[in-house]
């Protein structure tokens, strides 16, 4: 079998699992899942920008949060509805993102690191400090009522759980196909050699901007569809926290693989899940075992994959 023909029979095993799946776990597991594909997707646009640009970003909840807010503001004070709504925050993510991407990237490195944490925090306070329309800490709720798309009702675990298939299954294809593209494989030179790539006559900062956009639309799209899945935006999805997360599940799930986000973000949460359980103190455990895989697996579970029996996974 080709390597094409493995990847293709991969990925797509994956998809086929997933959708199996839904008709077999018990609700809470049901749920999970569905919660993990959303957040998944998250961390699908985090690795194009960090996995293969090799651009480390401590500011992707600005992104996601303004695909969340860009919907359920939408929803909320405009009476959009969702398709609109969501069209709404994917531009809103595309904007954002852009604007952060020609600012940002006159910088490098460290540098960049904290501009873009800068920025995030100022999406944060501003969040805050808009209380009167975003509610602030507290957040909002959006209603079942507000959730219809074209008859279906979202708030339905069945159709939440096919509607987070079907986004995860576009990221994942989206990711796949730009690796496999030359404009990809420039990503990775970009990320390996960037001065090589610069001597060899390409734009660098036009492709780490294209690549910012397409990395934060994404992520944009995915905060959206968690606020509109699960009927809640609060000012918590702009804070730090939920920038460094992203980076927590692709280095555990191995940056640069495709397959790298959904493993880092499954396995993270069911390790905090799995915890919790046993004692208050589960941050702990999480954090002996995160200490564990990076001295272990330093790759990621995906890139360990990759370099010990899979060469061609991408």
């Amino acid at each position: 079998m080709s390597a094409r023909a493995k990847i293709i029979a991969l990925h797509g095993g994956l998809l086929v699992l997933l959708f199996v799946l839904q008709f077999i776990l018990p609700a809470y597991h049901h749920g999970n899942l569905a919660r993990i594909m959303v957040l998944a997707s998250y961390a699908v646009g985090y690795n194009i920008l960090f996995g293969y640009t090799g651009l480390l970003s401590l500011g992707h909840a600005l992104f996601f949060a303004a695909g969340m807010y860009g919907m359920g503001l939408g929803i909320q004070h405009l009476g959009l509805t969702v398709a609109p709504a969501m069209l709404a925050g994917v531009i809103a993510g595309a904007v954002v993102s852009g604007a952060l991407a020609l600012l940002a990237l006159r910088t490098a490195g460290v540098a960049f690191m904290i501009v873009t944490l800068m920025f995030a925090q100022a999406g944060y306070l501003t969040v805050l400090y808009f209380g009167e329309y975003t509610r602030g800490d507290e957040g909002f709720v959006i209603q079942q009522a507000q959730r219809m798309l074209w008859g279906i009702d979202l708030s339905d675990p069945t159709n939440r759980y096919f509607a987070a298939l079907m986004l995860f299954a576009l990221c994942l294809i989206v990711s796949l196909w730009l690796v496999r593209h030359p404009f990809g494989k420039t990503l990775i030179a970009i990320r390996e050699n960037e001065e090589r790539v610069r001597m060899l006559g390409y734009n660098i900062y036009t492709h780490k901007l294209i690549a910012m956009v397409v990395s934060g639309t994404i992520s944009a799209t995915a905060g959206a569809a968690y606020g509109l899945l699960f009927g809640y935006a609060g000012a918590s999805f702009a804070s730090v926290q939920y920038s460094i997360f992203p980076l927590l599940w692709v280095l555990l799930g191995g940056a640069g693989t495709v397959l790298g986000p959904f493993i880092g973000t499954l396995f993270m949460f069911y390790l905090i899940d799995l915890s919790s359980g046993i004692t208050t103190a589960y941050m702990l455990i999480a954090g002996v075992v995160l200490v564990l895989l990076t001295l272990f697996a330093p790759q990621g579970l995906a890139g360990e994959l990759r370099n010990r029996i899979w060469r061609w996974l991408p």
